[in-house]
């Protein structure tokens, strides 16, 4: 016999749905929107500024360059994939992989880069100073620079004992030097406000 009272009904949390990368290759076209893979999670950002893009290619040609004329390996530039593990995918803006391990490079880049660098998007302070350096020590990542246009800063990290230690914050006036590349530099002025 009914009461003519209804019952609530619990709400159901809706299952977002977890890919391997190989599954979401298979899945969704190909595209040039910044998407990674974190824990299975798709999470698709908006394209990055016109000023993040600029800091970007500028850090991209310059370590391009130098790295060209020393012929000690590849450099890109996003967007591109780099697959830590089939539930881990990442799109760094640079990422340098030394000449012994360009095996690595296939359709994407398959394993950690030997260098990534990464320009904190407004609103992403927590993904590429916490998370993403988090991610790049774990998976072995030799150096990461945090390109920071808020305070005008590019901090370089280097690996040491499978730990991050800040080696370089530069600032205005100041050139950064890689550890992992001996006599690749850059100002930090040009990385900001170009030539």
């Amino acid at each position: 016999m009914s009461s003519g009272i209804e019952t609530p009904v619990a709400a159901v949390p809706v299952q977002k749905r977890l890919y391997t990368y190989d599954e979401l290759v298979a899945e969704l076209p190909e595209t040039n929107q910044p998407c990674e893979l974190w824990e299975g999670e798709l999470i698709m950002s908006p394209a990055p500024s016109f000023y993040h893009q600029k800091m970007a290619l500028r850090f991209y040609k310059a370590l391009d360059a130098w790295v060209t004329a020393q012929r000690s390996g590849e450099v890109i530039a996003s967007p591109i994939d780099m697959v830590l593990s089939p539930h881990r995918t990442v799109q760094p803006d640079v990422a340098f992989i030394a000449k012994e391990r360009l095996a690595i490079i296939q359709d994407v880049i398959r394993g950690p880069a030997d260098l990534v660098a990464e320009v904190v998007s407004l609103g992403g302070r927590n993904r590429d100073r916490i998370e993403k350096r988090d991610l790049y020590e774990q998976h072995g990542i030799k150096e990461y620079w945090i390109i920071d246009p808020e305070p005008e800063t590019v901090d370089l990290l280097s690996l040491v004992n499978s730990r991050y230690e800040l080696v370089t914050r530069g600032g205005p006036g100041q050139a950064v030097a890689s550890r992992l590349l001996p006599g690749f530099e850059i100002s930090v002025d040009y990385l900001f406000h170009g030539p």
